[in-house]
């Protein structure tokens, strides 16, 4: 049965001011170095006509990689086409972090000629990491890093040392562009796997993140300290067909002992200055057949337990912020529809759906930062690697980032299938308000009184595909032209009175 919805803008009431760089993503550390990452999907597994899947062993996925990775280059950071993208996007904040970022060394003298010291995993060169600092002032972005912390440089007995994180904060400000946060390592809940050293605890963790923050206060003071960074463990959310979900989607299956943000924070003395977490809204068909209880299926991503998880996270990580970092905000240093580099259709417009609604949801919970994985990494990046085509969920941030502004209303609207509604003060500055307004059913129409003349923005699947890698804003592609030119974003002319909203859309209104 289709809803009607009455929008009342002159009796909205604030919620909260956001941070206006809410919507940032990640450069993954293994695309600055090269190295392994996950291997791409073929066009017919991506459009639904063809099936993935990966027969598990008795060995578990450390023998599947194989069938799941493929080495990648280096990313090309001073490309025009992908600088010109990401600048676009507006001030954001650039996490240059990952598993591999805990695993590296910094070869900034070149003395180890592209061999890597026993007891790291990979090699990150000056001419690599500047590529990053370049590439972090061309866009006017913020940068937050986190630091090596594996067996080449120390044991589990032994306190951490800065001697690698001194190599990397030097430089950087050296060379002019500062680190502005870090935090110490990379979903930390999951020790070994993560890429500490052998028999390293939950303790071992909380002497070491105090020894960091503190050499951190002391020497780069202006830097902001960030933590824990975790990823499971705390969160238990339903998905696929299952009545009951393990915490962090089944990820125990693979990593063994996963510890939760209290195990790492519980005890520590070094204060924090803002909270961080990672949310997904599952795994991917990578690892679904060895999780199958963390993966949701194509035809769940626009129901309302699919879409509930990103909200039931920040929900969740509310009460600890505010136990380890009382009145900071709360970034999601990672962020994306599925972990295992995406789902099939996360390069298409169904992942829409589900991006816009974390935004929305996350603003009226919180302020923040959302740090989508990644610009132009792997299935679910804003960019098509390598190529750094635009996919739907570029231009779908790209609208928000124009539209919606810093202040946050109460839409006095529940969420609910097919009215997902969420209200901000307009982006320009004038007076009014910007709605978006997402009927996640895909099979009625949503109507909505709209008391006063607004301008239109109506996102779909091009053709009415749901899994097209095109998305239309009102019905024309948005597609980049001629020099890697943007397409128009106006938006069209909505007279007041009954709007009807298609199944499976999402729509701006700007009044």
């Amino acid at each position: 049965m289709s809803l009607t919805i009455n929008l009342t803008p002159d009796s909205l009431k604030v919620l909260r001011e956001i941070n206006p760089m809410m919507m940032s993503y990640n450069v993954e550390f293994a695309e600055v170095t090269g190295g392994t990452f996950w291997k791409a999907y073929t066009p017919g597994q991506i459009a639904g006509t063809e099936d993935f899947y990966v027969e598990p062993t008795s060995e578990g996925i450390a023998a599947m990689y194989k069938d799941l990775m493929q080495i990648y280059a280096s990313i090309n950071l001073y490309d025009e086409k992908l600088r010109g993208l990401a600048k676009e996007l507006g001030p954001v904040w650039v996490r240059v972090s990952g598993t591999w970022a805990t695993k590296t060394y910094y070869d900034f003298d070149g003395t180890t000629n592209g061999v890597v010291p026993e007891g790291y995993l990979n090699v990150l060169t000056k001419d690599q990491w500047i590529g990053v600092l370049d590439f972090v002032k061309a866009i006017g972005a913020k940068l937050i890093v986190s630091v090596a912390n594996c067996p080449g440089l120390h044991s589990a007995d032994e306190p951490w040392n800065p001697s690698e994180a001194e190599k990397l904060f030097g430089l950087s400000k050296e060379y002019g562009v500062p680190i502005d946060a870090a935090e110490f390592a990379n979903e930390p809940n999951m020790l070994e796997h993560t890429g500490f050293p052998h028999g390293y605890t939950a303790a071992n963790y909380r002497r070491d993140q105090d020894l960091f923050f503190k050499w951190l206060s002391a020497n780069y003071p202006e830097c902001l300290k960030v933590g824990p960074s975790t990823t499971g463990g705390d969160v238990e959310f339903g998905a696929g067909d299952h009545a009951e979900v393990k915490s962090a989607g089944g990820v125990e299956q693979v990593v063994g002992e996963i510890v939760t943000c209290d195990d790492l924070m519980e005890g520590t003395t070094e204060k924090l200055d803002v909270f961080s977490y990672h949310y997904y809204n599952g795994v991917s068909e990578r690892l679904a057949s060895v999780m199958p209880e963390g993966h949701w299926l194509a035809h769940q991503a626009a129901t309302e337990p699919y879409l509930a998880v990103a909200p039931t996270f920040a929900e969740t990580y509310v009460p600890l912020r505010d136990k380890y970092v009382p009145g900071g905000e709360m970034w999601v240093t990672e962020s994306g529809d599925a972990g295992g580099g995406g789902n099939t259709w996360a390069s298409t417009y169904l992942d829409v759906i589900r991006t816009l609604n974390e935004l929305g949801t996350f603003a009226t919970i919180t302020d923040g930062v959302i740090f989508h994985n990644t610009l132009a990494s792997s299935d679910y990046g804003f960019l098509a690697r390598e190529v750094f085509d635009p996919r739907p969920n570029y231009f779908a941030v790209l609208l928000w980032n124009r539209l919606m502004g810093t202040t946050v209303y109460d839409s006095e609207e529940p969420i609910r299938e097919g009215a997902h509604v969420f209200a901000h003060s307009r982006k320009d500055g004038k007076e009014g308000f910007a709605y978006l307004i997402i009927n996640n059913s895909l099979t009625e129409s949503t109507f909505v009184e709209l008391p006063k003349a607004a301008k239109r923005y109506t996102l779909a699947g091009e053709n009415g595909n749901i899994r097209s890698t095109v998305m239309t804003l009102n019905g024309s592609p948005l597609v980049l032209g001629e020099n890697n030119t943007l397409p128009s974003l106006e938006g069209v002319d909505q007279e007041a009175g009954k709007v009807e909203l298609a199944p499976g859309t999402c729509t701006f209104l700007v009044i």
